[in-house]
């Protein structure tokens, strides 16, 4: 059987001019998603809007409403990145390009309201938007995981930011008010309600720190990621498991004088992290609140300790949470070194909650922070239909089932 070509991947669908992908936050599963583990976001309502129009200069041209700054480029343009907020767009053009896609000229204007170097993944939004937009100028469609593996792609090709592939899919792929649990190895998800038993009567709370981020291939979260890697192949070399996403304490405890003891800390915490996604998955089936606030916070102590990418400021606000009334529990979400926390408690709850989260830190650190009282919002495709734009074929990805989780 012959390799199939770009060409014969997509289809000829009208063009839009429009496209939306929303940002996320990560209930529990931090630094799983690059190592065959499991992850549980949702997408929360925030977004990122692009629009293009065809040009008629014969180039493309990527505009920032926010930033009031453009980049212009024949069609050939092969130029590195820039540094710059274009680069996540860019590089889903460049990503299109390579699977032969030849856009005509354009001129796309990027917008939106995710707060950046958050951990809410402003950048996967923008890179989703992006290919919506230019999948529906160019009339073609992709299947859900095509896109979002397109998108990580551009991430880490071209931006060099080693990111997993959780919030490119998260992101193309939620459904309003449900939670995503995926499998990062083989791409199958589940729907998890958000309303059922006491979390019904829950919010979600992000908590900014306003400490920014910076996720880049020269950053510690890239050295965090070589030390994982090193440790998990280790554990193939002497117990023959794919990755991380099978491997057991007891193997890696079996392994430990043949690693760093960095390597050892990072790997515990993802091996660890996997088995509370499976039991917060559980615990949301149930509809338990409490226990899937506990082990939120858990996976917040196993970041701050065995991955070591908190820092003073989150730790404070998941410590100053979790002795709320109300909270069920809280961690650090995205990448690390910064960003926002999720916290999980009774709606009731969350003004003065929040009222007490942000007095509480600005008399500490002298920090104003922001909070968001979010729902589970619908992802880029779901936008789409919505809208009723056909841009994706195939967008049912087989749903694995809890017990192959």
């Amino acid at each position: 059987m012959e390799p199939e070509q770009p060409a014969q991947r997509f289809g000829a669908h009208p063009a839009a001019l429009t496209a939306s992908a929303p940002g996320r936050v990560n209930l529990i599963g931090e630094h799983t998603d690059y190592t065959g583990g499991l992850v549980l976001p949702m997408a929360i309502p925030f977004q990122t809007n692009v629009e293009i129009a065809h040009a008629a200069d014969g180039m493309y041209t990527f505009h920032s409403a926010q930033f009031q700054e453009s980049r212009v480029m024949p069609p050939s343009d092969q130029s590195p990145a820039a540094g710059n907020w274009s680069d996540y767009s860019v590089g889903v053009l460049r990503e299109l390009q390579a699977l032969g896609v030849r856009p005509e000229p354009f001129y796309l204007t990027v917008d939106g309201n995710v707060p950046l170097g958050s951990g809410l993944s402003s950048s996967a939004s923008i890179e989703v938007a992006t290919a919506m937009a230019l999948l529906q100028h160019t009339g073609k469609h992709l299947p859900i995981p095509e896109i979002a593996l397109l998108c990580q792609r551009a991430e880490n090709v071209y931006v060099h930011s080693p990111c997993g592939i959780m919030d490119q899919f998260a992101i193309t792929a939620a459904t309003a008010g449900h939670a995503l649990l995926l499998n990062t190895r083989d791409l199958t998800y589940q729907l998890l309600p958000m309303n059922t038993g006491e979390l019904a009567g829950c919010v979600v709370v992000v908590v900014n720190s306003m400490v920014r981020h910076t996720v880049t291939a020269g950053s510690e979260y890239a050295q965090r990621r070589r030390e994982l890697e090193a440790g998990q192949q280790v554990l193939r070399e002497r117990f023959g498991v794919r990755d991380l996403g099978e491997a057991t304490v007891e193997q890696l405890l079996a392994c430990a004088g043949a690693m760093s003891a960095e390597s050892l800390k990072r790997c515990r915490h993802v091996i660890t992290e996997n088995g509370r996604v499976r039991e917060a998955a559980e615990a949301m089936t149930a509809g338990d609140a409490k226990r899937l606030g506990e082990l939120m916070t858990a996976a917040h102590a196993s970041e701050r300790d065995d991955f070591e990418c908190s820092v003073e400021e989150v730790d404070f606000l998941v410590d100053t949470a979790v002795q709320q009334a109300g909270c069920f529990g809280a961690r650090l979400t995205g990448g690390g070194f910064g960003g926002c926390t999720v916290n999980l408690l009774l709606a009731g709850e969350a003004d003065r909650f929040t009222a007490a989260i942000r007095q509480a830190y600005q008399e500490r650190y002298g920090i104003t922070a922001q909070t968001f009282v979010c729902e589970a919002a619908a992802g880029a495709v779901e936008r789409a239909a919505t809208a009723g734009s056909d841009v994706t074929a195939g967008t049912d990805v087989a749903a694995g089932r809890a017990d192959q989780l």
